[in-house]
């Protein structure tokens, strides 16, 4: 739910549940604000799942690990980017990647109070007792300011996102049917359904006639808020509180193109060799506490990121940040960023959550765990943020409340960008899907993910329709079973081989995904860029094939027992597996369906439905034979090396290729788009080949929307990771 377009993810985000994997001059006071109301609520369970029976992926960009983040719309908050997530693809962690920084070195006199109190030293890659701030920063002597402006710079775009999108909708004309005779439509097709989306997508007019500026808008998310800390950042309740509340500097839009988000920046440029970036502020953001927004807050915040300590941890957001070599505030508004090499996928690296200088350059030599001191505990309940939102109540287990900040539209009484449309915000963690399903009819929640057996036949009945209509797009979103190939039972490609042509697929679309889905085909999805293009054709279940290789691999009936054997280090081991799933129905069924397929040609499937953060670890310590999961779309697919690639934190199953490591590497250093395409789409091939993943159905976004809103639209990552993404949906004054 990105409220900012400065905020980007470099991470993936897990499709099941949406655990990220994968966001100094003086100043008069403002008028001091209500504080947030912070109450104890019931402990919700699965913390960063996401909702949906397949849980909405987001996507993280692409990789696991690395992300790309949701950039969106109010447009300057930050978050963190491309994301990479956890089990499922999309970004978690959608996968997934982690917001990246850049802090790098310090500077002026504004650094000199956090080093003279903290210190700075030379790169430690080992933790420390003592704090020193940026320690795991190598030695750096930037460049004055003479030497910078001396460089050959290259213009990059400021743009306002939300403005961009709405001219494009009015070059493509009136929509087929009004809003109002949209509403009046049954979702029962590919005709309706377009006609509901293209009339219900558009925007509100620039001068904001019509909009309802003190309308509420309830969101659903499926885990709890865990912190408001923007650098503890693990789940995607995480990202849409730091997507309301922060404040960034570089967004994408829907079509992956970068830019700086004309509400909070007036400038950005790149050197022409690519190995610096140059983003100069606005002088009229400010946090919360009344204090001004400068280039300072971002310097030492990514200093903060690269500090190694025992008590500090930081899940996600150092991922990316690590690529750059310093960032440097060369006065108030200037932020410099160097980066340690050249790469095509260095701009997510920019993007990293900022907090304020002035609080933590004190708290965090006192407190290194920026959680347990007093302070901290207060900045957890009161936090200081820069954001277009700023929390107003909080109810653990429950829901947190964020109202609109009127200093960030409006200092010192002068608007300088456009007002946020709602007024307050809640979003209401629900983990369960059926119960998030009721809220929705009743009117408690505004919006949510819908499952395939919900957009089927749960969401068709008057009860639905009278407060809520439902849209689909389409989403690079996979689902898959990876398998751990250090197991002794898929170690062989010829295995994992059998296991794709013992799936009855034909029962997976049309009986389990009621026919909304689409057969997988390998990581990237058939629409992106990077599809091979003469990609693998769709499987077909071949049971006979299937036990061929079997055979082949020396699994068979030594002892006529009905199950498939053989013998390793001279023991009799009976092909006998554990499929771990999460407990959602499209989830179980998947896995009881392969389990039934197995069955047929004398292998044994013990699925076992797992809660989400037992998963999570065990998949994290390999300590597994076989799990379900999925991944979101990043903005660039070089993040699935962090799912692929040798020793990478999300390669969940271990798998292992030189040609694919090398061809990673190649990917990442070139630049021309046509040549990227194709290494993508041999490392895609070689993935197919090896069977790293039982790959089993795209999925597209399916989602439902009260009907007073408007204003939503998809891109490949879905309604709101990306820019303007959250920032375009509003309430208009007159409902039918």
């Amino acid at each position: 739910m990105r409220v900012s377009q400065g905020s980007v993810e470099r991470r993936l985000r897990c499709a099941w549940c949406g655990w990220l994997l994968v966001v100094a001059g003086c100043a008069s006071e403002s008028p001091p604000t209500a504080e947030p109301r912070v109450e104890s609520g019931a402990a919700s369970s699965a913390e960063g799942s996401v909702s949906s029976a397949e849980g909405s992926a987001s996507s993280a960009e692409g990789s696991a690990s690395s992300a790309e983040g949701s950039a969106s719309s109010a447009e300057g908050s930050a978050s963190s980017a491309e994301g990479s997530a956890s089990s499922a693809e999309g970004s978690v962690s959608s996968a997934e990647g982690s917001a990246s920084s850049a802090e790098g070195s310090a500077s002026s006199a504004e650094g000199a109070t956090a080093e003279s109190a903290a210190g700075v030293g030379g790169a430690d890659s080992g933790t420390s007792s003592a704090f020193v701030l940026g320690n795991a920063l190598e030695p750096f002597d930037p460049p004055s300011r003479e030497a910078l402006e001396a460089l050959e710079w290259v213009d990059n775009p400021v743009r306002d996102a939300l403005a961009d999108l709405r001219g494009k909708q009015a070059e493509s004309g009136p929509p087929a049917v009004t809003a109002s005779a949209a509403l009046t439509l049954r979702n029962d097709g590919p005709e309706s359904n377009a006609k509901i989306l293209d009339a219900l997508s558009r925007t509100a007019p620039a001068d904001g006639t019509g909009v309802d500026y003190e309308a509420t808008f309830v969101r659903h998310v499926a885990g709890d808020l865990k912190s408001t800390n923007p650098l503890f950042i693990s789940s995607v309740t995480e990202f849409e509180y730091e997507g309301l509340t922060g404040v960034g500097f570089l967004s994408f839009d829907r079509d992956f193109n970068y830019f700086a988000p004309s509400q909070t920046v007036t400038s950005w440029q790149t050197t022409s060799d690519g190995m610096i970036d140059k983003i100069v502020i606005r002088p009229d953001l400010t946090w919360s506490d009344g204090r001004p927004v400068t280039a300072h807050d971002v310097e030492f915040t990514f200093k903060l990121i690269m500090t190694n300590h025992d008590e500090l941890v930081i899940p996600a957001v150092r991922q990316g940040a690590d690529q750059l070599k310093a960032v440097k505030a060369y006065d108030d508004r200037t932020i410099v960023y160097f980066h340690k090499e050249a790469l095509a996928t260095s701009r997510p690296n920019l993007i990293f959550p900022v907090v304020p200088k002035h609080v933590y350059e004190t708290t965090a030599p006192e407190d290194p765990s920026l959680k347990k001191s007093p302070r901290h505990r207060e900045l957890e309940d009161r936090p200081v943020v820069a954001g277009a939102y700023e929390l107003s109540r909080r109810v653990r287990g429950q829901e947190f409340v964020v109202r609109r900040r009127e200093a960030y539209f409006l200092p010192a009484g002068e608007q300088v960008r456009p007002k946020p449309y709602f007024a307050e915000i809640r979003v209401k963690a629900i983990e369960d899907m059926n119960t998030a399903l009721l809220a929705l009819k009743t009117g408690d929640i505004e919006e949510m993910t819908l499952r395939p057996e919900q957009w089927e036949s749960q969401t068709s009945g008057d009860d639905f329709y009278d407060k809520n209509t439902k849209v689909t797009a389409l989403e690079w979103t996979t689902f898959h079973f990876v398998w751990n190939v250090r197991s002794n039972y898929f170690e062989d490609r010829r295995v994992r081989w059998a296991m794709a042509y013992a799936m009855d697929y034909r029962e997976l679309l049309e009986t389990i995904c009621r026919g909304l889905y689409k057969q997988g085909r390998g990581n990237f999805h058939p629409e992106s860029w990077m599809f091979p293009r003469n990609g693998p054709e769709p499987l077909v279940q071949d049971l006979d094939k299937a036990e061929d290789l079997l055979d082949e691999a020396g699994w068979d009936d030594s002892d006529g027992d009905g199950v498939r054997d053989k013998e390793i280090d001279g023991k009799l081991v009976p092909f006998e597996f554990s499929l771990m799933t999460y407990q959602t129905d499209t989830g179980l069924q998947t896995a009881t369906l392969l389990k039934e397929c197995l069955d047929r040609i004398g292998i044994v499937c013990n699925v076992k439905p797992t809660e989400f953060t037992v998963m999570t670890q065990k998949l994290m310590d390999h300590e597994f034979d076989a799990s379900m999961g999925g991944w979101g779309t990043s903005t660039d697919p070089y993040s699935n090396e962090n799912i692929f690639g040798t020793g990478q934190n999300r390669n969940y199953g271990q798998y292992s290729n030189p040609e694919v490591d090398r061809l990673f590497y190649q990917g990442q250093r070139e630049f021309d788009r046509a040549k990227r395409a194709e290494i993508y789409g041999k490392i895609h091939s070689l993935l197919w080949d090896d069977q790293a993943y039982l790959w089993l159905f795209y999925r597209n976004s399916f989602y439902a929307f009260n009907k007073k809103l408007r204003g939503y639209n998809f891109s490949p990552r879905g309604p709101y990771d990306y820019s303007p993404g959250f920032g375009s949906i509003y309430v208009p004054e007159a409902l039918p």
